[in-house]
Order: C-alpha cells, then sequence, then structure tokens
C-alpha cells in the first residue's frame, strides 16, 4: 500500500508503527508566538499541511486565557472549515463505571452557533454576543448525521435543541434536520430538549443512538457522554470537513502539571486515530490497534493513573504493541 502523509502533532509512533500502518508523517508544531496570517499559534504553514494532504491527527493544544489569542482549535475549525465533530461514545470492555453497554454517536455543529465569536459591549456593564445559525450550516450537519448513521446501521437520529426558548435559532436548526430526515425514511428521528437529553443521557443512555446538534449544546453533550464512559481520556473525536478534509483529535486538555513526566494515558489519542485510518478505509489496521487498546485496558495489568493503575505511558504504550 502507498504510504500516505499527514499533519502529525503528536502520537505514539511505536504503535502505528508495531502495527505497520501505511502511513509517512508530515510533523508540524504550534508555533511560541502568534501567526499574524492565522491570529493563532497555529501557523499558517500547518493549516496549508491539512488542506494539501486533506487529513490530519493533532495533540491537545491549549489556549491562553485572557490574553486575546485566538482560540487553537476554533482556528483549525474556522480556517479548515470542519463542520462536524463526530465522537463516538462506547463502554470499554473490563473498565467498569456506572453505566454498561453505553454505544452512541454525538455529532456536533462545529462552526456557528454561540462559538461564533461574535461579542460586543453595549453600554458600560452589558454586554451582547451572538448566536449565529445559518440554513447551509443547519442542512449539512444533519444531513452528515443522517449519513453516518445509515452507513453504520444506526437506526435511530435525535436532533437537540431549545427551540422551546430560542425560537428562531433552533427552530431554524430544526426545520432543516426535519427536511433532511424526510430523506431517510428508515432512520426514527426524533427531536429532545437539551435540558431533558442532559436528564435522559444520565438516566439511561441506551435511549439514545446519534445525537446531532448545534455547537455549544454539542460541547455540552459530548463531554457528558465521555463521563458516562470514564472521561475525556477514553474518548476520540474526529472532526470533518468539505473536500473529504478530517482531522483527529484528542479532546482532553494538554495537562501541562504531567507533560514529560511519562504518566499520559494515549488511549484517547490512539483512538481518535483509529478514527482517522477508518475515514481512510484502512480498517484492518484501525481494528488491529483498536482491539489491542481494549485488551490492553480490559486485562488490567498496565493502566495508567486516570484509569486507576499505576503504570506508565511507555508500559502501557508497550503492552498495547504486545497485544498487535
Amino acid at each position: 500500500m502507498i504510504a500516505r502523509r499527514f499533519l502529525r502533532i503528536h502520537i505514539a509512533d511505536e504503535i502505528f508503527n508495531a502495527a505497520e500502518v501505511p502511513i509517512e508523517w508530515e510533523e508540524h508544531y504550534v508555533g511560541t508566538e502568534v501567526d499574524p496570517r492565522t491570529q493563532s499559534f497555529v501557523t499558517w504553514e500547518s493549516l496549508e499541511s491539512v488542506r494539501r494532504n486533506k487529513v490530519g491527527l493533532k495533540g491537545p493544544m491549549a489556549t491562553p486565557i485572557g490574553k486575546g489569542h485566538r482560540s487553537l482549535n476554533l482556528t483549525l475549525r474556522k480556517e479548515l472549515n470542519l463542520y462536524a465533530n463526530v465522537r463516538p461514545c462506547y463502554s470499554l470492555p473490563g473498565y467498569k463505571t456506572r453505566y454498561d453497554d453505553v454505544n452512541l454517536i454525538t455529532i456536533r455543529e462545529n462552526t456557528e452557533g454561540e462559538y461564533s465569536g461574535l461579542e460586543h459591549q453595549v453600554v458600560r456593564g452589558v454586554v451582547e454576543s451572538l448566536k449565529i445559525i445559518t440554513r447551509h450550516a443547519s442542512l449539512r450537519v444533519a444531513e452528515y448525521a443522517f449519513h453516518y448513521a445509515k452507513a453504520h446501521g444506526r437506526k435511530r437520529v435525535s436532533a437537540i435543541h431549545k427551540a422551546n426558548i430560542m425560537q428562531k435559532t433552533d427552530g431554524l436548526f430544526l426545520k432543516c434536520c426535519r427536511e433532511v430526515a424526510e430523506k431517510y425514511p428508515d432512520i426514527t428521528y426524533e427531536e429532545v430538549v437539551i435540558d431533558n437529553c442532559c436528564m435522559m443521557l444520565v438516566k439511561n443512555p441506551a435511549l439514545f443512538d446519534v445525537l446531532v446538534m448545534p455547537n455549544l449544546y454539542g460541547d455540552i453533550i459530548s463531554d457528558l457522554c465521555a463521563g458516562l464512559i470514564g472521561g475525556l481520556g477514553l474518548t476520540p473525536s474526529l472532526n470533518i470537513g468539505e473536500g473529504g478534509i478530517a482531522v483527529a483529535e484528542a479532546v482532553h486538555g494538554s495537562a501541562p502539571d504531567i507533560a514529560g513526566k511519562n504518566l499520559a494515558n494515549p488511549t484517547a489519542l490512539l483512538l481518535s486515530g483509529v478514527s482517522m485510518l477508518r475515514h481512510l478505509k484502512i480498517n484492518d489496521k484501525a481494528d488491529r490497534i483498536q482491539e489491542a487498546v481494549l485488551k490492553t485496558i480490559a486485562k488490567r495489568k498496565y493502566r495508567t493513573a486516570d484509569l486507576g493503575g499505576s503504570s506508565k505511558t511507555s508500559d502501557f504504550t508497550k503492552a498495547i504493541i504486545d497485544h498487535l
């Protein structure tokens, strides 16, 4: 198989190499100074690399709070038009949480809503933030959600909203979801108010299959779902853009307190890499890596501290390689 090239910020190279994944990494790093072309620490060269190669895998990136810098992740989403964030959320065999057999997908609109960044001060002491919902973006993410459901044998799509209060913005989002749902008669479609959705998720996650929602709701719900299975350290993520672009990422924080200490859990990043491989139809390698990760966690001998163990990252990584 011909080697492929990708943006690579961080990955456990040993595991991909051991699994003989046919890729060639093109490395880019977050800068230490703001690039005036992007108004962010993400460089223009990094963005061009993803545009050229169509796919990337990135590690956690932190934006300094209160410094006036453009969010690193928001820069990637906006500049690359990564309109859908897809997070599979499933129970890991052998890792017990409060819930068994969680198996759902959250699909978050990634480019607008409350995260449009349009804020201003009306008068002293009064700040206004604009929520942007467009027909184009809503149809696009709804179409992806139903396409994903059909392609992966999912039976239900739930649109999450607050249209009872935000009648025009969330109302437009629901109208677009209904239009798309009509084209998929074999998939059950429902609409759930976000506060009720949160309650239903913590009572019985099995009530849901695929959830699609605007940006802010997706940020909240996807993290809630990660908590159902053990946290963000176990949850993969894939951002989908137009023209076939896809950027996989671990969505947990950058954890500067343990950086360089051989303590981090690479599971989320590895499973995100698995999502990237599935996007590229390299399914045999994706299956092999995923099974090795799950076997390592299930056997309990090698687990990092966040999973209740005491293993180093290097020990955990070697155990995964042994299971390949």
